[in-house]
């Protein structure tokens, strides 16, 4: 008959049978129903002047700071401070590793313990972008969506860093960009979609990720960049945070691009570097087959934008007798009072739109920024 674990007796008869040494311990494990590994168990744990020796010990964790006995909790705060750098994985790991001659509790009941005692400090709480209220745009046709993003940094030999900045037309996979840059700031990124628009028109989309310069902490997490791009009649869109696949065919071209530069392109400087982009560039857009493109390079498809650009920023229009306000240097509205919108938009013009009984809905351009009630005196955001 199978051992019932729970009783005691049954075990004592087991380690009585083994001293007898009559058997062997395959043969006595076989003739109480019990595993060769269970068997050894309860010899290893035996000890004759302790009557409870062969009860059952509980297996659960402790969960709780206040079910860890006092000493412990004593032992594991100190080794929290002499050790301020370790968390509670390490300060766990610590102990087992040494042969603890308690229980260890669990990480996360450590945890809470340390975090009672005042010894965890706060992380600062991150800004975090506001979520994409639509849809991404399917690119169906050439120039209908571009994707804008650097390629992560990398050392030159000078050991300076380079930070290039690409941009693709994801339709065609055509490379309208791939510029050498020290620092990832609006005016650079700017200057590089300049150059893009003079070569190959305006497109109707341009997607990026949630990195700076293209969105900051505010309404929409509207940038400078992003207000410029509005005004050349370009809608902007993002991808959601973590998701680089939903960008996956200018991750795809990065990937490529890495590559390369890892085959002994990398140089000195960064106008060398950028004269090897250059040619890259040229290369990847008239000469390397494209598999997604049937073996044919990006060049074979892709046409210039029917919206060429004369480098003009035009301002927005809007309906003759519409109710304007001028946002503020420091992106303030004046109603009653100073109330902020949004430092992208300084100097810019702002419709109020009545939608409903008391409250309107403020734009820019044909984009909804916030709602505005009239009778609270405040602004009420979207996003």
């Amino acid at each position: 008959m199978p051992w019932t674990e729970t009783v005691t007796m049954q075990r004592l008869d087991f380690i009585r049978a083994c001293e007898a040494g009559t058997h062997s311990i395959s043969e006595l494990c076989r003739l109480h129903g019990i595993s060769r590994k269970t068997g050894y168990k309860w010899l290893h744990r035996f000890d004759p002047g302790d009557a409870n020796s062969l009860d059952d010990r509980s297996h659960a964790r402790l969960t709780q700071p206040e079910k860890i006995p006092p000493d412990v909790a004593d032992r594991l705060v100190l080794c929290r401070m002499q050790h301020p750098d370790w968390g509670p994985k390490k300060i766990r790991h610590w102990f087992l590793n040494h042969n603890a001659d308690f229980i260890v509790p669990a990480a996360s009941t450590i945890g809470d313990l340390l975090s009672q005692e005042k010894l965890v400090r706060e992380c600062p709480k991150r800004k975090r972008t506001p979520g994409n209220m639509q849809k991404l745009t399917a690119a169906e046709r050439n120039n209908h969506v571009w994707s804008a993003d650097f390629k992560g940094r990398f050392r030159l030999k000078d050991r300076s860093y380079c930070r290039p900045f690409t941009l693709t037309d994801n339709h065609s996979r055509y490379v309208l960009a791939c510029e050498a840059g020290v620092a990832e700031t609006t005016a650079f990124v700017r200057g590089c979609m300049e150059n893009a628009f003079r070569e190959g028109g305006l497109p109707e989309v341009i997607r990026t990720d949630n990195g700076s310069p293209f969105v900051a902490p505010g309404i929409l997490a509207l940038t400078q960049l992003s207000v410029w791009l509005m005004k050349l009649g370009i809608k902007t869109e993002r991808t959601d945070p973590g998701c680089p696949g939903q960008n996956a065919r200018h991750e795809r071209m990065h990937r490529s691009l890495k590559a390369a530069l890892n085959c002994g392109n990398i140089f000195a400087t960064q106008a060398e570097q950028q004269a090897w982009f250059s040619h890259w560039r040229e290369e990847f857009n008239h000469e390397r087959p494209h598999e997604a493109k049937g073996g044919k390079p990006p060049a074979s498809e892709w046409t210039p934008s029917a919206r060429q650009w004369d480098g003009k920023v035009p301002e927005v229009s809007y309906p003759q007798g519409s109710k304007l306000y001028k946002v503020g240097e420091k992106g303030n509205l004046s109603l009653n009072g100073r109330m902020f919108l949004s430092s992208a938009l300084r100097g810019e013009y702002v419709r109020f739109l009545e939608v409903d009984d008391g409250i309107d809905v403020i734009l820019f351009d044909r984009l909804m920024l916030a709602w505005y009630d009239r009778a609270e005196k405040r602004i009420i955001r979207i996003d």
